[in-house]
């Protein structure tokens, strides 16, 4: 049985500033949790999880620190509204040394504040092919729970680095493609072999500083009233059109 204390610690990695002193974070689901057993298990610290994922999972009994919880203990410590099976604390991924290739496309995100979004786009990038994304600081936690979710086991495959941007993009000898109204429409446009992909906050757009740094502005033309295009459906339309060229 889970002590309260047990309880309230993991609860508390629901909370980014807890999550970066430990440097842990939560992965949920028997499908997400099943993956990273199979993939990552020197990741994991400690496994909770019901006898069910375990007659399922036959590798997680191999995890030093494995726990049987009910159904009930589940939902105590769960960050999800219909917890599934399995819930794992994790280290943080290792930060290992990259820079952009000409060859390969890297994908920069520009204050994406939203997790879904966040989530999603990493979902996107596994997707298309793309092994490296990096972040600006104020974009939203790729550990927070809700983008843990979204990436549907994505981050695993994915590596997500933390830059300044202006100081990044300003030491980068490959081509530098962003979203920016008003800029050459995508259809026309021929996408070289490899560079950086830069998609701009939900809201703003990519910020004032970064746009000079652009080698190209593009945009996706609009056909009816919509307003805008949230940061996923355009990572994709754009994902799909520099792929679709190559």
């Amino acid at each position: 049985m889970l002590s309260k204390n047990e309880v309230k610690y993991i609860q508390s990695l629901g909370h980014k500033k807890r999550r970066d002193e430990e440097r842990l974070f939560l992965v949920e689901g028997s499908k997400m949790v099943a993956e990273l057993v199979q993939q990552y298990a020197t990741q994991i610290v400690r496994l909770f999880a019901t006898e069910t994922f375990y007659t399922n999972c036959a590798e997680a009994k191999t995890i030093q620190q494995h726990f049987v919880i009910s159904n009930e203990e589940l939902e105590r410590i769960s960050q999800q509204q219909t917890p599934n099976q399995a819930l794992a604390l994790v280290h943080y991924f290792p930060q290992q040394e990259w820079s952009p290739s000409s060859t390969e496309w890297t994908l920069v995100l520009d204050a994406i504040r939203d997790p879904g979004n966040m989530g999603t786009i990493i979902r996107l990038a596994d997707w298309f092919g793309i092994k490296h994304i990096v972040c600006s600081p104020d974009c939203a936690d790729i550990y927070n729970p809700k983008v843990i979710q979204a990436t549907m086991g994505s981050i695993m495959r994915v590596a997500v680095h933390e830059a300044e941007l202006t100081s990044f993009l300003s030491q980068q000898q490959v081509p530098v493609v962003g979203a920016v109204l008003g800029g050459t429409e995508l259809a026309s446009y021929k996408f070289p072999g490899g560079g950086i992909l830069v998609i701009g906050n939900e809201a703003n757009g990519i910020r004032e500083e970064v746009i000079p740094m652009l080698t190209d502005a593009l945009m996706i033309p609009r056909f009816g009233e919509a307003e805008s295009l949230n940061a996923a459906i355009a990572t994709s339309i754009f994902l799909w059109e520099l792929k679709r060229g190559k």
